[in-house]
């Protein structure tokens, strides 16, 4: 079993607006881990690998508002569709989800075998949040004024999912700067699920995830927003969207395992930064970029220097050094202030004199000479 299965727990809403929505009867992330611990025994359900099948595997369960996992099953591929609206959003999450993967990586499921995906929505009474528990999808319905249903958004679900494609691929922790860039290819697969499943160009999004989750008294809300972080929301009850966009405002922080739902907005911006730039569709090319490094490149500790080096790397593999493309992505993450050097010869960029370059710069920083974010 993966080390980062169980527990394995991510919530589409960051710690810092569940303080701020507050009890209200919704259960805690501890209630659900224990839930987990008792399903832990169950193995995962997987199929044999071998060609990407043109249906999906999908189980929804119902809770009823109960604090109960699965629940009944309502829908599946053997079982009639179910006019519950949660339970059909699932099931077409799932499947949009499943979809991009499938045709455009050719990835068979989240684990890349054929993992069946499971849901339960309807999940306990007000519960404020969607959750990935490290084998399925756990829904609330909100409490129907600050929260609406957990399953509305499509990029929330997609965003969910990645996780479960992290867990099986790169298996990333949760914590500080490698926290922050799991978060962040949750966030850009997320939109690219959506885009995708809309058709549509990089000038057409919106560039905002879970705007669909919050009820109508917060309308014009979402989560984050990549073409502009820290303008997600602002409001009284919920506070300020406090993501940056720079690294000189990287927030330095205990909470929220060192800020991983802030500091993601950092790169988030880069990648909208050089979608806009290259144009077209985001999943054509920074789609491609993103899921080679994610899938081959990076390891469970990988920080934001390890990503912005591999994917500018893989640019250049896939569409020529010092190309159209390797420039753009580049100058995105520079912009941002992760500059990434375009050297004039693979020597001088070879995988082994970059990990040296990693390892020196993380022992600086241990021994305190430098602040999470600066470049050696």
């Amino acid at each position: 079993m993966h080390p980062f299965i169980f527990p394995h727990f991510c919530g589409i809403i960051p710690p810092h607006l569940l303080r701020r929505v507050g009890g209200d009867g919704h259960a805690t992330l501890e209630q659900l881990r224990e839930l987990a611990r008792g399903a832990a025994a169950s193995p995962i359900p997987v199929a044999a690998a071998g060609p990407v099948p043109t249906w999906k595997r999908r189980h929804v369960y119902d809770a009823g508002h109960q604090f109960r996992l699965p629940g009944k099953l309502s829908m599946s591929r053997h079982k009639a569709r179910d006019p519950e609206s949660a339970v059909l959003e699932a099931y077409d999450g799932f499947g949009a989800t499943h979809d991009f993967f499938a045709r455009l990586f050719r990835r068979n499921s989240i684990d890349g075998k054929g993992m069946r995906l499971d849901a339960t929505v309807r999940y306990g009474e007000r519960f404020q949040n969607a959750v990935w528990d490290g084998r399925q999808l756990i829904c609330g319905d909100g409490d129907g004024r600050i929260f609406g249903r957990f399953t509305a958004s499509l990029d929330a679900i997609a965003h969910l999912l990645t996780h479960g494609v992290t867990q099986h691929s790169a298996g990333l922790g949760s914590q500080d700067e490698t926290g922050a860039l799991n978060e962040h290819l949750s966030d850009a697969f997320g939109i690219m699920v959506r885009q995708y499943t809309l058709g549509q160009r990089a000038k057409d999004s919106d560039w905002v995830i879970g705007a669909e989750l919050f009820g109508p008294a917060f309308a014009g809300s979402a989560l984050r927003s990549f073409a502009l972080p820290g303008s997600a929301y602002d409001h009284p009850l919920l506070g300020r969207d406090p993501q940056p966009s720079h690294m000189r405002d990287y927030v330095e922080t205990a909470g929220d395992n060192g800020g991983i739902h802030v500091n993601s907005g950092i790169l988030n911006h880069a990648f909208y930064l050089a979608a806009m730039a290259m144009g077209g569709h985001t999943w054509e090319v920074l789609g491609r970029i993103w899921y080679v490094a994610l899938t081959d490149r990076l390891r469970p500790d990988a920080d934001f220097a390890d990503f912005t080096r591999a994917t500018v790397d893989i640019a250049g593999e896939l569409y020529g050094n010092g190309g159209h493309v390797q420039r753009l992505l580049a100058d995105a993450w520079g912009d941002v202030g992760l500059p990434v050097p375009l050297f004039g010869c693979v020597e001088q960029h070879s995988p082994a004199r970059r990990r040296r370059q990693l390892d020196a710069h993380r022992r600086r920083r241990q021994r305190g000479q430098l602040k999470k974010g600066e470049r050696s």
